[in-house]
C-alpha cells in the first residue's frame, strides 16, 4: 500500500539547525487530520499517563506508545518494552501513516530509508515541559530521530553533546518535523514550558510523535 507520506504534497523548507539536524517546516502538510484520526485508537487503548523517573519524580508531560516497542520510565529505569506495563497488552500497531511519515522525513533530511519500530507519544498541555535529555536507550544509534509536532506551538531546546552546552531555542509549529542523527544523534534536547493557547484540531494540547529505531 502506498504511504500517505511517500511524496509530500509540497517541498517543505529544510532548515539546518546543527550538524546532521534538520527542521522540515510544515512537512506534515494537509495530512494532519489523517494522522490525528490514526492517533485516536492508540490513545484509547493506552491512554497517556505521567510516568515516573527512576528517581521517583512524576514527569510533566503525559506519555504513551505505539509500535512493536514502547519507551517507558519508572523506578526500575528507562527502557523499551513490548507490552504496556499498566495493562500487560501489546502496544497498538504503529499506524502506517506514522511509519510512512518518519521514513519520508528521514529521506528528506538526507538520512535515507528509516524503519521506525517505536513511537513515543508525548501529550503537552499549557505549562508542561520536557527537561534536557539524550535519547540513548536505543541499540541503534545509526538511525535518526524523527520528531513530529502537532497542535499548540512550542519552543524546542536543541543543545550539544554535553548538558552544559547552551541550547538553541527553535520555534515549532503544527506540522513541523525535526530530524536529527549522525553527529547530533546524542544531542541534549527538550521543550520549554508550553504557552497557553488553543489549536483548531487539538484544543489546549500539543502532541509530539517521536519515532525511533529501538532495536
Amino acid at each position: 500500500m502506498t504511504s500517505l507520506f511517500e511524496e509530500p504534497p509540497q517541498a517543505p523548507a529544510c532548515i539546518g539547525v546543527a550538524a546532521d539536524a534538520w527542521l522540515l517546516r510544515g512537512f506534515v502538510g494537509a495530512q494532519d487530520a489523517a494522522l490525528l484520526a490514526a492517533l485516536e485508537p492508540v490513545l484509547r487503548q493506552a491512554p497517556p499517563r505521567q510516568m515516573l523517573t527512576p528517581g521517583g519524580r512524576r514527569m510533566s508531560v503525559r506519555n504513551t506508545n505505539c509500535g512493536p516497542w514502547g519507551w517507558v520510565s519508572d523506578r526500575h529505569g528507562y527502557r523499551y518494552v513490548a507490552h504496556d506495563p499498566q495493562t500487560d497488552r501489546p502496544w497498538l500497531a504503529m499506524p502506517e501513516s506514522f511509519a510512512g511519515l518518519a521514513d519520508a522525513a528521514s529521506r528528506a533530511a538526507g538520512f535515507g530509508d528509516f524503519a521506525a519500530d517505536a513511537c513515543l507519544i508525548n501529550v503537552y498541555e499549557p505549562g508542561t515541559r520536557m527537561s534536557l535529555h539524550q535519547d540513548r536507550d536505543e541499540r541503534d544509534f545509526n538511525a535518526p530521530i524523527v520528531s513530529v509536532s502537532l497542535g499548540l506551538p512550542a519552543t524546542f531546546l536543541f543543545g550539544g553533546l554535553t548538558r552544559a552546552a547552551k541550547p538553541q531555542r527553535i520555534p515549532l509549529l503544527h506540522g513541523d518535523v525535526l530530524v536529527w542523527g549522525g553527529a547530533s544523534r546524542l544531542a541534549f534536547h527538550g521543550v520549554a514550558p508550553v504557552a497557553e493557547g488553543h489549536h483548531p484540531l487539538l484544543g489546549r494540547r500539543r502532541v509530539n510523535l517521536t519515532l525511533r529505531k529501538a532495536f
